[in-house]
């Protein structure tokens, strides 16, 4: 039975060769630690992670690729950008449709760090009328933290409008880019973002254990950690210079040259052509299911509107056991829960059941979503 994965929104899968070859060749013929030492291997390691910050501003349209320094994934990510910017008496404001890398920090910093996090709610689709951010600020908010894309729905929020709140009341604006990088065009300029946080295990087509976080230039944030940078190791105090000042120890070398490679991919492949495609497949899903007696399918419904992500439930059968079915009957791989997004579930009114979902990427082809479609149509006729 041949596996068919639709879970590209938890880690993107298969990725292109020249990742798999990437990592390979760094973990035989280079292997050494960069910015340690002045050998020729520590010195190709080093350029790995120069070429990958400028592939990544490149993507981004950020200036200074110093300014992006690499961590293990975006939670990592996000922790460092809210705990190292806001402190006690400072308001922050999100949506309701927020993953647990934002909700479950904010919530720890409301308990313990005297900060105030505002949830502007959004509609039953996940969507977000980005005037309701504006009319939550108030003098000390600091911040506006939000997602590009839901994991859940798909739902695509309006970045550059609320970018464009941002920088007229002057607060930080700071984007989830999770579900969208790789996939939708970012633009840190056009969009007034001040950081960005990315994975580079989704859409960026790289390996898990990847990620980062772009810090415009000129904002104060504090280290969650302090160590070894391969700079100014005569001085106890801790280099204040990007990307050291957020890059202590030893880089994920190896992961970093298959994120390299999965970036040269989509600049070589074109973001708009994946982007075509994924909406293809998702609009032949949609379809698909849409014809499909007793099942319901969250969010948008509406390719323009929404990423390839695709939640929906059965009715009368748990959700997990559809996935389960998929899974063990049909070699269909999915996810189904609360997807690490109480906060969305409870948005889209399925925080009890919890939800279905499928997520198509680049690689996906139409016959997978017809298999896909009519084993769902197998399972629901069985209730």
């Amino acid at each position: 039975m041949k596996t068919i994965y639709m879970d590209n929104a938890a880690t993107s899968y298969p990725k292109p060769e020249t990742v798999y070859q990437a990592i390979d060749n760094f973990n035989r013929n280079i292997g050494a630690n960069p910015g340690r030492g002045s050998n020729q291997q520590s010195l190709k390691s080093g350029s790995i992670l120069v070429e990958a910050r400028e592939a990544l501003a490149s993507l981004f349209n950020i200036a200074d690729s110093n300014q992006i320094a690499f961590m293990a994934n975006i939670t990592e990510a996000i922790n460092v950008g809210l705990k190292g910017i806001l402190k006690k008496g400072d308001h922050v404001i999100t949506t309701s449709m927020e993953h647990n890398s934002i909700a479950r920090p904010l919530y720890a910093m409301t308990e313990q760090g005297g900060v105030e996090w505002t949830a502007v709610p959004c509609a039953p689709d996940g969507s977000l009328d980005p005037q309701n951010i504006k009319q939550v600020i108030k003098p000390h908010t600091k911040m506006i933290c939000m997602l590009h894309a839901s994991n859940l729905t798909g739902t695509i929020m309006p970045i550059e409008q609320v970018g464009q709140i941002a920088s007229d009341h002057g607060v930080l604006f700071m984007v989830d880019s999770a579900q969208s990088a790789g996939v939708l065009p970012i633009d840190v300029e056009r969009h007034n973002i001040d950081l960005l946080a990315f994975t580079g295990h989704k859409s960026l087509l790289g390996p898990q254990g990847t990620g980062g976080l772009y810090i415009k230039p000129g904002i104060d944030i504090r280290p969650l950690k302090e160590g070894g940078t391969g700079s100014l190791s005569e001085h106890l105090a801790h280099p204040g210079m990007m990307p050291d000042l957020l890059e202590s120890g030893t880089h994920n070398t190896p992961g970093i040259a298959g994120l390299l490679a999965g970036v040269e991919f989509i600049n070589q492949t074109g973001i708009n052509v994946i982007e075509e495609h994924e909406a293809a497949m998702t609009e032949l899903l949609l379809s698909g299911l849409d014809a499909i007696k007793g099942l319901t399918v969250y969010g948008p419904r509406d390719i323009k509107r929404q990423t390839a992500v695709v939640a929906f439930n059965i009715d009368g059968i748990d959700c997990g056991a559809v996935s389960m079915m998929l899974d063990y009957e049909y070699g269909i791989i999915t996810r189904a829960g609360t997807h690490c997004t109480p906060m969305a579930h409870k948005t889209i009114g399925t925080l009890e059941l919890g939800a279905c979902r499928l997520s198509p990427g680049f690689f996906t082809t139409p016959e997978e979503i017809q298999a896909v479609i009519k084993a769902i149509a197998t399972i629901a006729a069985r209730n």
